[in-house]
C-alpha cells in the first residue's frame, strides 16, 4: 500500500507542473476550510426575531448582550445618549401637540410659552448634553403640569413611544452633564431598527445568531432574506397596544396588525419545521393599563367576554388572539414522527417585559434549554 501511494506521488510531480501542484493544494485548503464553516453553521443556533413595529425586538438583543457580559462600546453608549436626548425633546413636543388637539387647558398657564418653545424647537439641536440640560427646566416644568400629564394618560389616542414616561421620569438624572445612559437606559432608548441587525453571542459553546429585522410595514420585505437554516423564531408582540393604532395608517389596530403577521409567519410553508416562540411582551404596560381602567379592551375587540379588570383574563384572550390562527400541517419528518402526519404546530408561549432584566433571563433560560436540546435532535438526524 505505501508503495503504490509513494508510486501515485512520484506520477502526481511527472503529471502536473510545480504551479499546478500549488494550485491543487490551495483548493484543497478551500475546500477543507468550507467544510469547517459548513459544520460550524450546522451547530450554529439561528433565531429569527420578528414581531410588528415596536414590538421589543431591539430591546431584547439589547437584553441578550446585557444578560451574557457584552458590554456596550464607549462610542456605542455615547450614541444611546444622544438618541435619548432626542428621544426626550420628540417626546415633549408630542405631548404639548396632544394637549392642544385635545383641549386639554394647562394647569398652570405661564407653561404655554416653554410649550410653544418646544414645539418650534428641533430635536437634533439638543442632542449634546450642554444644549439639552440648559433646555431641561422647561421639559421639567411642562412634564409637572397636569395638562400634559392628562394628555399622557390619552396616550392611546395618538403616538408616543412608551419610553417617553420612564425618560421624563428620571428628568432630573438625565439632565445632569455627567450623566451616562445605564443600562436601563439604553433598554430603554428608541430608535427603530432599519434593515437587519445580527449579532452572535456563544451560549454554552454553541453560537446563538440573532437576527433583528425592522418591523415596519417598509422593513418587512426584507424578513424573507433571513429565512436560510433557521433555528426559531422568537415572534414578539406588544401585548399592551390592543388600544393602539398604526403609525403606518392611524386605522389598523395594533394588535391586529400584530396577529395576522404572526399568521403569515407561522404558517408558512418555509418554517414547517422551525419551532416558534411567542412572547407577549410589554407585560408591565399592559397590567397597568388594565388595572387603572382607563382603557377597556371591549371597547376594541367587542368578542372578549372576560373581566376587562382582570389582567389575567385580558393576557388568556390576547394569547387566545395568536394561538388561534396556527394551522395544521403535514410534518416533514425532520424532528422525528411519521412523514406526511398532520399536527398541529407547537406554540411555545411566555409573558415578558423585555426592558427587565431578571424576567428576560428566566425566560430565556426556558427556550435556551429548548432550542440546544431540539438542535440537537436535528443534527443527529442530518
Amino acid at each position: 500500500m505505501a508503495t503504490a501511494m509513494l508510486t501515485c506521488s512520484c506520477c502526481l510531480r511527472f503529471k502536473y507542473s510545480p504551479e499546478e501542484i500549488e494550485q491543487r493544494h490551495k483548493s484543497q485548503q478551500i475546500d477543507r476550510m468550507i467544510e469547517r464553516e459548513r459544520q460550524s453553521l450546522r451547530r450554529q443556533v439561528k433565531l429569527l426575531l420578528l414581531g410588528a413595529g415596536e414590538s421589543g425586538k431591539s430591546t431584547f438583543l439589547k437584553q441578550m448582550r446585557i444578560i451574557h457580559g457584552l458590554r456596550f462600546e464607549p462610542e456605542v453608549v455615547r450614541e444611546y445618549q444622544q438618541i435619548i436626548y432626542q428621544n426626550v425633546v420628540r417626546g415633549v413636543r408630542v405631548l404639548v401637540d396632544a394637549r392642544n388637539k385635545l383641549g386639554i387647558p394647562w394647569e398652570h398657564e405661564s407653561n404655554a410659552h416653554a410649550g410653544e418653545m418646544v414645539l418650534r424647537s428641533d430635536p437634533n439641536n439638543f442632542i449634546e448634553p450642554v444644549p439639552f440640560t440648559r433646555l431641561c427646566p422647561s421639559l421639567q416644568a411642562l412634564w409637572n403640569d397636569s395638562g400634559i400629564k392628562t394628555a399622557f394618560q390619552r396616550r392611546s389616542e395618538y403616538q408616543l413611544s412608551d419610553s417617553v414616561g420612564y425618560f421624563l421620569d428620571n428628568l432630573p438624572r438625565i439632565s445632569r452633564l455627567e450623566w451616562t445612559p445605564s443600562n436601563q437606559d439604553i433598554l430603554h432608548a428608541r430608535r427603530a431598527t432599519k434593515g437587519v441587525v445580527e449579532c452572535v453571542i456563544p451560549i454554552r459553546g454553541v453560537p446563538f445568531r440573532f437576527v433583528d429585522v425592522g418591523g415596519q410595514r417598509s422593513q418587512r420585505r426584507k424578513w424573507f432574506q433571513c429565512f436560510d437554516s433557521v433555528t426559531s423564531i422568537l415572534f414578539l408582540v406588544s401585548s399592551s397596544e390592543f388600544d393602539q393604532v398604526l403609525l403606518e395608517d392611524r386605522r389598523t389596530n395594533r394588535l391586529e396588525e400584530s396577529r395576522n403577521v404572526f399568521d403569515t409567519i407561522v404558517n408558512h410553508l418555509a418554517f414547517g419545521n422551525v419551532s416558534t416562540i411567542l412572547f407577549l411582551n410589554k407585560t408591565d404596560l399592559l397590567l397597568e393599563k388594565v388595572r387603572s381602567g382607563l382603557s377597556d379592551i371591549r371597547n376594541h375587540f367587542p368578542q372578549f367576554s372576560g373581566n376587562p379588570s382582570e389582567p389575567t383574563d385580558v393576557q388568556t384572550f390576547i394569547l387566545s388572539l395568536f394561538s388561534s390562527v396556527v394551522k395544521r400541517r403535514r410534518r416533514s419528518g425532520a424532528f422525528g414522527g411519521r412523514e406526511g402526519e398532520e399536527r398541529t404546530q407547537p406554540l411555545f408561549h411566555h409573558f415578558t417585559t423585555a426592558v427587565d432584566t431578571e424576567n428576560i433571563k428566566v425566560v430565556f433560560g426556558a427556550v435556551r434549554d429548548t432550542i440546544l436540546r431540539r438542535n440537537l435532535e436535528a443534527l443527529m438526524l442530518q
